[in-house]
């Protein structure tokens, strides 16, 4: 069994919890901005360390009042959000527990959540979130209180807390160690019902402790974030929590649709997201690039970026190389950086492998995209790849503290303070997740190389075996494939079959524009067996083949007429897709792939 570890290099608080940041802050640099959000008129507006303070004061004092005890479980359901975070620290200094909850989130869904995990109160943000809540708390039999973000609950949480003291709230938020409980995450539920993660305080004091170390330069002084993924999600929770603890000025922007626009205002020196967000931006750069005639020209850009970047890995680009992307830095890549604010250096990406090209044509333009790998059980990132210490292709290797091995079957098992506690109410699904010494069985298979760099092959449960006994992973094939702009998603399926298939949906932003460009008159499901698109497809499939072996390869596909969404079914909050809702309901199309 293949180990390794690092050793940790910091000393991490023995006492204390999440709240300590939020205080010191405040008294030791009372007037810096630590967050902003928006002013209604496209800026932005400031709030100091001792501003935050005081507002988180405020409503934890009215969660007490309400008679939110220690240890208590409020749901927070709402976008990503100023008072998101506001709130978040609240219940926190109140002493409770918070248990997010994705505001896309069914009826069906909440109501699980609120019975599991014996939630007291919820703070829902909208009226349709407070419709929903209404639906589901039959069930929930210790829900006591309900406000709602739009009507005004943090006025109200001030309001009913202003006879409670001072020397009460902080005897409550000081009451909590590192080994108490700090928030219930939900999994996404990709296999059946979603399991609470018990993540303590000092599980969060371990992960942010070494990663804020580790990752200076994300949170240097000056820094600066806009979150826009779901706080829902231990991904941005993590952000969240970093940035409060560095003084790193931190937004909050839930609108996509005008995330440029709050991008060249607000001017992030790094940000987050999944891979997903990277494909689209990559690929409607070169949408658009094509549009303007300029597709050739774009092309050979991302020739040069990607070139540029494996030349730094191997010491120094060519000058050749050199010269061309000292044009192209000028014609296209500027362009792309001012896209993003224009002092954007770093982004860190998680949630799903990115992907050698796209990790070095965002290298290339200038961008350092640091990719690590974690999982809600892990309190996020268990490995993440530096600044100096960056293998594209991989997912860096083990934060300091960490540890991880291989067993003999590729699952990938780690170690480390970040690890939480266990399954909420759950103790079979957690001896199954943890042994006794701690290790924790991802599910992830994996590589691990001699300096320590882990490499993500493929999901355990989603390992695909041909009847030749081939061993296939989908993700490998799957993330090639959908870095293509006319593709959305994609499922590699050939579970017992003899050749390996593929179920692709195209991306309907992408599509106009590409039908317009051949000619094609039609929406997406009157053109699934039209040549050229079948044909635009085929290239792909071949160029996602390309990283594998020809018994490995995707020998037959099928073009769907809808695309698989959240809201549909197919994904999971967090964009996982939900392979066993696909092979339900899109049987019939596998079973053809095979002339079955």
């Amino acid at each position: 069994m293949r180990e390794y570890s690092t050793p940790l290099t910091i000393e991490i608080p023995s006492t204390g919890n999440l709240t300590d940041d939020v205080v010191r802050n405040a008294a030791e640099a009372p007037d810096t901005p630590v967050l902003s959000r928006p002013d209604g008129r496209g800026g932005w507006v400031d709030t100091t360390a001792s501003e935050f303070l005081a507002e988180v004061r405020a409503a934890a004092k009215g969660l007490v009042a309400a008679g939110v005890g220690p240890g208590d479980r409020v749901v927070l359901l709402s976008k990503t959000r100023y008072e998101w975070t506001l709130l978040d620290y609240a219940i926190w200094f109140a002493g409770a527990v918070g248990v997010p909850v994705y505001e896309t989130s069914s009826a069906e869904q909440i109501s699980w959540i609120l019975a599991d995990s014996g939630a007291v109160a919820v703070l829902a943000e909208t009226a349709e979130h407070l419709e929903r809540v209404a639906e589901a708390r039959s069930g929930a039999t210790a829900l006591q209180h309900v406000w709602g973000i739009d009507d005004g609950a943090v006025a109200a949480l001030e309001a009913l807390g202003a006879e409670v003291s001072d020397a009460d709230l902080e005897a409550r938020r000081t009451a909590a160690s590192p080994g108490d409980l700090a928030t219930l995450i939900y999994t996404s539920g990709t296999t059946g019902r979603p399991k609470g993660c018990e993540l303590t305080h000092g599980n969060f004091m371990f992960e942010l402790g070494v990663a804020v170390d580790e990752l200076d330069e994300l949170f240097a002084e000056g820094a600066s974030t806009l979150l826009f993924l779901p706080l829902a999600h231990v991904f941005a929770r993590i952000i969240q929590v970093g940035a409060i603890k560095a003084r790193a000025r931190m937004g909050h922007s839930a609108d996509i649709k005008n995330l440029v626009r709050d991008f060249g205002v607000f001017k992030p020196t790094f940000i987050l997201a999944v891979p997903r967000v990277f494909e689209k931006v990559y690929n409607t750069a070169s949408q658009n690039a094509a549009a303007d005639g300029k597709g050739r020209i774009f092309d050979r850009a991302v020739d040069v970026a990607i070139a540029y970047s494996r030349g730094l890995d191997q010491g120094r680009p060519s000058l050749a190389v050199r010269l061309q992307h000292a044009v192209f830095d000028k014609l296209v890549y500027a362009k792309l950086r001012a896209a993003l604010g224009g002092r954007c250096g770093y982004a860190v990406s998680g949630g799903a492998p990115l992907g050698d090209r796209l990790g070095h044509f965002y290298r290339g333009i200038g961008l350092v995209v640091l990719e690590g790998y974690g999982l809600t059980e892990t309190t996020g990132a268990v490995t993440v790849n530096l600044s100096d210490a960056v293998k594209i292709g991989t997912v860096g290797r083990p934060l300091p503290g960490t540890g991880v091995r291989v067993a003999d079957d590729g699952e990938l098992h780690f170690r480390g303070g970040q690890v939480f506690r266990g399954y909420w109410g759950n103790p079979d699904a957690t001896a199954e997740a943890l042994d006794a010494d701690g290790w924790f069985r991802t599910g992830d298979v994996g590589e691990v190389d001699d300096e320590g760099f882990v490499r993500i092959t493929g999901r355990k449960k989603e390992i695909i075996v041909t009847a030749g006994g081939k061993n296939v992973a989908p993700a490998v094939l799957e993330d090639r494939l959908r870095a293509h702009h006319l593709v959305s998603q994609c499922m590699v399926v050939g579970d017992g079959q003899p050749f390996i298939g593929a179920l692709v949906t195209i991306d309907p932003e992408s599509f106009p524009a590409w039908a317009a460009a051949h000619g094609k008159t039609g929406a997406i499901a009157d053109l699934v067996d039209d040549p050229d698109l079948v044909a635009t497809i085929e290239s792909a499939v071949d160029d996602a083949n390309q990283a594998v072996s020809k018994a490995e390869s995707i020998r037959k596909f099928t073009i769907l007429p809808v695309d698989w969404t959240e809201e549909a079914g197919q994904l999971t909050p967090s964009l996982k897709l939900k392979r066993n809702v696909v092979m339900r309901e899109f049987r019939a199309e596998v079973e053809a792939l095979y002339g079955a």
